[in-house]
């Protein structure tokens, strides 16, 4: 590796960081959002769609430019005095918002599809609402849920290379910057591919797992 393996290293664990935490803040936007479009308040639902609407017209790449630049102006205006927000931080934020639109609709269908009788029935035995979430709807929905939201995580993965336009120092920039000064781009960039495609590899056998764990006890008729 030419003295670049550690940061090829680094810029890797740096990738798992941004898209993890944008898969935590995600998914719990999205959950929130899902239950704010299901919910009986018209204008809450109309923010919700109006959000998952914009986002999703919207290229990834301009939602980071528009967050990391519009948030140091807004900092900056803010406090009186110039503020940059960190390419982490901006990364983090827009993959989250991105993510989270998304995440709401495959929550969305996940609520719809569990068996509105077993949510009467949850209600007829005197179960509170939190109650019949917390203990009803939520782990089945889960089941519903996890494909679709396993294909946003490879997504998500994915996109945290966009981060380096804006000079995050994750895989993809290390990337870069070993290829400039070694003249080798074909083996730093193919090193890159590698370990993307390790990424993916071992998020599908996990995803695999947490759908199989999550079928248990249930019959398919066909």
């Amino acid at each position: 590796m030419q003295g670049f393996g550690a940061q090829i290293f680094a810029g890797a664990v740096t990738t798992l960081q941004v898209a993890s935490l944008s898969l935590v803040f995600g998914t719990c936007l999205g959950l929130l959002a899902a239950v704010g479009r299901l919910s009986s308040l018209p204008l809450l639902g109309g923010i919700v769609g109006a959000y998952t609407t914009v986002i999703r017209g919207i290229p990834e790449l301009l939602i980071l430019l528009i967050l990391y630049f519009g948030g140091t102006v807004a900092l900056t205006a803010l406090f009186d005095r110039y503020v940059e927000v960190s390419a982490f931080a901006a990364g983090v934020f827009a993959l989250t918002v991105v993510f989270g639109a998304y995440a709401s609709e495959v929550f969305r269908g996940a609520i719809l599809a569990v068996p509105s009788g077993q949510i009467e029935a949850a209600h007829a035995l005197g179960l509170s609402r939190l109650q019949v979430w917390r203990l009803v709807v939520l782990p089945q929905m889960w089941r519903f849920a996890l494909p679709g939201l396993g294909n946003l995580w490879l997504v998500l993965l994915k996109d945290t290379a966009l981060i380096s336009v804006v000079g995050l120092d994750d895989l993809m920039r290390k990337a870069g910057l070993a290829a400039g000064s070694t003249h080798e781009p074909l083996m730093f960039y193919g090193v890159a591919a590698a370990i993307y495609l390790l990424f993916t590899s071992v998020s599908l056998l996990a995803l695999n797992i947490l759908e199989r764990r999550a079928s248990r006890g249930i019959r398919f008729v066909h």
